[in-house]
């Protein structure tokens, strides 16, 4: 699958190029969903699961690129995806081939952002699962806006009903020091350090679980949580679906929740 079967990821005509680079993840298979088709091209509310967030991140005037990692065998599908339902307001979406793991897929679009992070076009980056459709506009510029003033920024909630355990004895009392968090995504990164973070990572052969943990374990970022929402919710079985659904007819009728 070549990189770039539909757009190449250049702004469009009329539109001020944004210096941050938004990637969305979609080459899982999300088996837990229960059906054949990749989850990130299910439907949600009139388009497809995948580009609720493609468009949310292209609303953001500091997007300059955006990068949509997908299975091999997705690429038809996500390349004819893009062309109905991506508005032509927003930059242009570059395809990327996706790997076995979520790190491997990461380190696929950083290897194609590569060039425009050593030209200088790229200088934050923001990594996003595709199965959060509802992250919304204001949440991608929260945590690109962040990362470019500090470093890192990742969205989070505090995990209401748990509490750290040591390693012997009973947990330790909830406190605000002790409080845990639910990190969701969007997570942005300055896009250079991230690059060698990964590069790093790739020398030691670790993989993380997301891309705040291979940020932690190999660069100096400060790293930034900043307030998720409870409506990024994340798909992961088919009933997850149609709380999506209610949660986007309730946000047409409310203002927006970052």
């Amino acid at each position: 699958m070549p990189e770039t079967p539909a757009h190449p990821g250049e702004p469009r005509p009329g539109r001020p190029a944004g210096r941050a680079a938004v990637v969305v993840l979609a080459a899982g298979s999300g088996s837990r969903v229960g059906t054949d088709l990749n989850k990130a091209f299910l439907p949600l509310a009139g388009r497809r699961i995948v580009t609720w967030s493609l468009a949310a991140a292209g609303a953001v005037a500091e997007v300059g690129h955006l990068v949509l990692v997908v299975r091999p065998e997705d690429a038809e599908l996500a390349a004819g995806t893009v062309a109905a339902e991506v508005g032509a307001a927003g930059p242009a979406v570059q395809l990327v081939p996706g790997g076995p793991t979520r790190h491997e897929s990461e380190v696929a679009a950083l290897t194609a952002l590569q060039p425009r992070i050593a030209a200088g076009d790229v200088d934050v980056i923001a990594v996003h699962d595709a199965a959060r459709p509802l992250a919304g506009a204001p949440l991608f510029r929260c945590v690109i806006t962040t990362a470019a003033r500090v470093g890192g920024a990742v969205p989070g909630l505090p995990a209401a009903g748990l509490v750290p355990v040591g390693d012997v004895g009973p947990p330790a009392a909830p406190s605000p020091a002790r409080c845990l968090t639910a990190v969701q995504t969007p997570q942005a990164f300055r896009a250079a350090e991230l690059l060698a973070a990964y590069s790093r990572a790739g020398t030691e052969a670790y993989q993380g679980t997301d891309t705040s943990s291979s940020v932690e374990a190999f660069s100096d970022l400060m790293v930034r949580v900043v307030p998720g929402s409870r409506h990024n919710i994340k798909i992961t079985y088919l009933r997850d679906v149609r709380v999506a659904e209610r949660l986007l007819a309730a946000r047409d009728r409310t203002p927006a929740e970052p």
